[in-house]
């Protein structure tokens, strides 16, 4: 009996050492050997966009194969998420995305829907940037300080407007925490988009808006429109006379940032590979300068340090979706 059952244990054996060998060839399997996708959840000329096209072509470099930029846009960003999200997770389809990727999820939970993807199906590779909105107002308006803005505010009580790139959106949220912690309620005039958002105040037809840097900076230096404030921990080197909300006495931040993800279960030896590029991106002289093109500085940060961060900015950005609450349709 134990003769049988030895020789039984050995064909098992046997058996079981070429799958485990497959297993680990297959984890150790080189990377990357084909073309790699960039899904970008929003149209071409944003700031995603704008950030992975230059990222794409430095990749290039690094990993020695063609980096193809795919714009899958749609439902402000949720359905190119969710195809990433649900992507084969072999590191040939990565993304590019927003701090939206943070609030969507939140959107759907509020309404008591299937969410279209959740936080924990992406690995954050890196944070590659993270610039403050800018609160501007038109030229035509009377304000030249958040002080005389929140005065006037009060005396007017649902009387100002704001534009925003739309509901739940990346320029509406900094603008909803800006106005519960200064006590203020204002008209919400969405668009599609942050152009629009800004032609809005360039046109009269809202008196503010949070701007992303590269869209407000340009409009500043001809003077169409005027700085208060920013959203950051510490001032803009673009626009260094112009004081944060927290230098004002508002506690809030918060950041347009842009990062870089993979679906869940991409293979370790693959998130190593797309670390070490995104890193050596992050300085490289190419990426830079495209960035500086477009004012929005590197704020690199590598996949653990990204977590962390990412962890902490979502669950905040959360407790505000929670409080604007249920608007419209959406």
């Amino acid at each position: 009996m134990t003769r049988t059952f030895s020789i039984t244990f050995f064909i098992v054996l046997m058996l079981l050492v070429p799958l485990v060998l497959i297993c680990n060839a297959a984890g150790d399997e080189p990377y990357p050997t084909r073309p790699v996708t960039i899904v970008v959840p929003f149209p071409p000329g944003g700031i995603a966009d704008l950030t992975a096209r230059p990222l794409a072509s430095v990749f290039e470099r690094i990993l020695k194969q063609p980096v193809v930029v795919a714009n899958k846009t749609g439902a402000a960003g949720a359905v190119g998420m969710q195809s990433a999200a649900i992507a084969k997770p072999d590191g040939y389809t990565i993304m590019v995305a927003l701090v939206s990727i943070s609030t969507i999820p939140e959107v759907d939970a509020l309404f008591g829907r299937k969410p279209a993807f959740t936080r924990d199906q992406f690995v954050g590779i890196a944070r590659l940037n993270a610039d403050p909105p800018v609160l501007v107002v038109g030229a035509g308006t009377p304000w030249k300080t958040v002080r005389e803005l929140v005065e006037d505010g009060k005396k007017r009580h649902g009387e100002i407007t704001y534009s925003s790139s739309g509901i739940y959106g990346a320029s509406h949220v900094p603008m909803e925490m800006f106005l519960h912690a200064a006590s203020l309620n204002m008209r919400h005039l969405p668009t599609t988009g942050g152009a629009p958002a800004m032609t809005a105040v360039l046109g009269g037809h809202a008196a503010m808006w949070a701007s992303p840097p590269a869209i407000a900076v340009p409009h500043l230096k001809a003077g169409k429109i005027r700085a208060l404030a920013t959203w950051g921990a510490t001032r803009l080197a673009v626009i260094p006379d112009i004081p944060t909300m927290k230098e004002l006495g508002y506690d809030v931040e918060y950041y347009l940032w842009t990062g870089l993800f993979a679906p869940k279960n991409v293979p370790a030896n693959v998130v190593k590979v797309l670390r070490d590029a995104a890193r050596q991106g992050a300085h490289d002289r190419e990426f830079n300068n495209a960035m500086e093109k477009i004012q929005t500085p590197i704020a690199y940060q590598d996949a653990d340090e990204f977590r962390a961060w990412w962890d902490r900015d979502a669950q905040a950005l959360a407790g505000v979706i929670k409080r604007i609450g249920k608007i419209g349709s959406k």
